[in-house]
């Protein structure tokens, strides 16, 4: 059976940046769990797996846009140090921000002065071209 928009899918997979790094992987863990075409992973990872069939491994590069997109200098925002309240911030540090909808949006500290913390609101692989090794190891067709 092929996986088509819809379906309930399961897949290994191990994802590389354009140097050969490793960024992440679903080895020794459970399989990912998603609706093929329903937008919960990035689109060129559900354009990879539509058509496979059970067993089926298949590598994909998929650019940067069909990813976490291109980076964007407007995300770089500078926020005062008072926003951190008693603890001062460090360089690095991941933070999670709320939206006014109350959507969690990801922000690396990149920066900090005697005044003011710069935030980097962009997904840390935005921007980056991505490989991925995909194997569908099970379908739920779809009713």
């Amino acid at each position: 059976m092929k996986a088509s928009a819809g379906d309930k899918v399961k897949v290994n997979y191990t994802g590389t940046l354009s140097n050969g790094e490793q960024f992440d992987s679903s080895i020794g863990r459970e399989p990912l769990e998603f609706d093929l075409g329903a937008g919960q992973v990035i689109p060129g990872f559900d354009k990879a797996v539509i058509g496979l069939e059970i067993g089926e491994t298949v590598t994909v590069t998929i650019p940067a846009d069909e990813a976490y997109g291109m980076r964007d200098d407007a995300l770089i925002q500078q926020v005062p140090l008072e926003f951190f309240g008693e603890q001062l911030p460090e360089k690095g540090w991941m933070l999670e921000l709320q939206s006014p909808e109350g959507q969690v949006i990801p922000a690396t500290v990149v920066e900090i002065n005697t005044e003011n913390a710069t935030l980097d609101i962009n997904h840390p692989l935005a921007g980056e071209d991505l490989t991925f090794e995909i194997e569908l190891v099970e379908v739920v067709a779809k009713d």
